[in-house]
């Protein structure tokens, strides 16, 4: 098992971790409804860091932050040598999530996306881990909540009886939205990117060929290319200019990042 604290990458402070680590941390937490903000990063996600500097601060704020794309892994054995064989995936996070919550009776809570893709994620999830309890479901608003609603969202996630909540609402909403509530949840919440749609069976997993090579990008801009194109061919390319730079220590990246002058109530 793995962890060993985060490192900075491109100021964003990443954790040194595999999944046994991140596992084991995250089902520590829920057993001591405590509240513990996790997302698994790939380079739009660090990217997204790098150039906001209140999502920044949001970011350093998280306790586990996982090297979800190659490239995050690469930059960290790169930069300081961690030897970290694998990357911790959010799909595949949330799977081993889901099967050591079922074996510890650990109720579990979806957050996000669609009233459809929430239903069909439930049935296969159960399917795969007949004994996992999902204690709610309730999909996104698709627009900032207001005070009243978040209030409610808070209170239905903490009634239900959940002890771990997974949230897909979409690179960066769902950091902001695990920024936003998880201490009011007292619990862990897991941002988890493209997991929902994966494991609802409206996305296909990249070849493990190309996942292993840092190309699942490629695969998923064949799939989506009007929506994702820009967050490819644009910031792959700066977040290796930006490695380089910070690799040939050009530049340091030691802004923490600011706080926000007010919170952005993401649902």
């Amino acid at each position: 098992m793995i962890n060993d604290g985060k490192r900075n990458v491109l100021g964003i402070n990443v954790s040194v971790i595999d999944y046994e680590g991140a596992v084991a941390e995250i089902i520590r937490a829920a057993r001591e409804r405590a509240p513990l903000k996790v997302s698994a990063l790939a380079v739009h996600g660090i990217m997204t860091g790098a150039l906001e500097r209140e999502h920044r601060w949001r970011l350093n704020g998280f306790d586990l932050v996982t090297p979800d794309g190659q490239p995050v892994r690469w930059a960290l054995n790169l930069l300081y040598g961690s030897g970290l064989k694998d990357r911790v995936y959010g799909p595949d996070l949330t799977l081993k999530i889901c099967e050591r919550a079922a074996r510890q009776g650990l109720p579990v809570y979806l957050y996000g996306s669609r009233p459809a893709v929430l239903e069909k994620l439930q049935a296969r999830l159960i399917e795969k881990h007949p004994g996992l309890i999902i204690a709610g479901a309730r999909p996104s608003l698709f627009r900032p909540s207001t005070d009243a609603e978040k209030k409610a969202i808070v209170e239905d996630i903490r009634n239900s009886g959940a002890r771990i909540v997974l949230v897909g609402l979409g690179c960066p909403r769902q950091e902001v939205w695990v920024h936003e509530y998880a201490a009011l949840l007292q619990m862990p919440a897991l941002a988890v990117g493209a997991a929902f749609d994966f494991h609802a069976g409206l996305l296909n997993y990249a070849p493990r060929v190309m996942q292993d090579r840092g190309l699942e990008w490629l695969y998923r801009l064949v799939q989506e290319p009007k929506r994702l194109w820009r967050r490819y061919l644009l910031l792959n390319p700066a977040f290796l200019a930006l490695l380089f730079a910070q690799f040939a220590r050009l530049h340091s990246f030691s802004d923490p990042g600011v706080e926000p002058k007010s919170p952005r109530n993401f649902a």
